[in-house]
């Protein structure tokens, strides 16, 4: 690869993403190094957001991420200092336009991430209005995983994305603090897709979850009057 990408004359940042990604090409699975430049990696995953024929979002302490409203994700970056809060929080707003791609969307979300207090009231309430928005179209399914759910299911080990392709295999997103990891191997994407199904008749159907989103962003709201 060293060879070929001199010989066309490719330099700089893309020369050493070529050369790593020959070096790791073989490994089955995949944790990102940030310190080699975190948005590149947010891109790449934008990519995956792009090309899925099929998106599963599971997430059990916050809203999604393609989901989240501007003022919801700059919540989550409240930590960062400005210059990088405001690039990520673009970032994550460029994740948005995955939602118009005719695909479908199934996202799967815990009551507890609607109720627990995430910034303002007001930023919640219009979160939740957001999504109820978005569950009216005909590509993207919403369920909720109710509190009242006692036994173990796949979400209790962490928020992840499942992407689905036509021609090529499918790859798990694991977002952790600092550095993402993917999934290729074989038997990791297999185990996820097999608790996959158990996690989704779990849940509540999308009328039900709708119904209890409705509730809690009136409680919201009218806490913030």
């Amino acid at each position: 690869m060293a060879r070929v990408a001199g010989t066309l004359g490719v330099t700089g940042a893309r020369y050493d993403e070529l050369v790593e990604f020959a070096s790791t090409a073989t490994a089955p699975n995949l944790i990102a190094d940030s310190s080699k430049g975190l948005h590149r990696h947010l891109i790449e995953l934008s990519e995956f957001d792009r090309t899925a024929d099929r998106v599963l979002h599971v997430a059990p302490l916050l809203i999604p991420g393609p989901l989240q409203t501007r003022s919801y994700a700059h919540e989550t970056m409240i930590s960062l200092p400005p210059d990088e809060r405001d690039v990520r929080v673009e970032l994550r707003m460029a994740r948005t336009a995955m939602l118009n791609i005719p695909r479908h969307l199934d996202v799967v979300v815990t009551e507890r991430a609607f109720r627990d207090p995430f910034g303002t009231d007001a930023v919640m309430a219009e979160q939740l209005r957001h999504i109820i928005e978005l569950s009216h179209h005909d590509n993207i399914t919403v369920r909720v995983l109710s509190s009242e759910v006692r036994h173990w299911t796949l979400d209790h080990d962490g928020a992840f994305v499942f992407y689905e392709f036509t021609k090529a295999a499918p790859i798990v997103h694991l977002e952790h603090f600092r550095d993402p990891a993917f999934l290729y191997d074989v038997q990791d994407v297999k185990a996820y897709r097999d608790e996959m199904e158990t996690l989704l008749s779990t849940t509540m159907n999308p009328a039900d979850s709708e119904n209890l989103m409705e509730s809690i962003a009136q409680q919201f709201e009218g806490n913030s009057q």
